[in-house]
């Protein structure tokens, strides 16, 4: 099972939290992070960084529903 994950560059603002928990899925270029890849594995790690983002610029989907950022 794969999940797609988004950065959002227009709300995203460079905190490096989603690099330094999966920094093979985000990267911080900049001033913003961006995704390696826009397909991951279901990775706990990865609903994690979007659930840390200050921003809530990250967005995780699993065949189109949105499971991260969690409530």
């Amino acid at each position: 099972m794969s999940w797609h994950v988004e950065v959002d560059e227009q709300t995203c603002i460079g905190s490096g939290m989603c690099a330094a928990l999966k920094p093979e899925v985000f990267t911080l270029d900049g001033a913003v992070a961006h995704t390696v890849t826009s397909s991951v594995e279901a990775d706990e790690t990865v609903l994690d960084a979007a659930d840390s983002c200050p921003a809530m610029a990250i967005t995780v989907t699993d065949g189109g529903r949105e499971i991260g950022p969690r409530p």
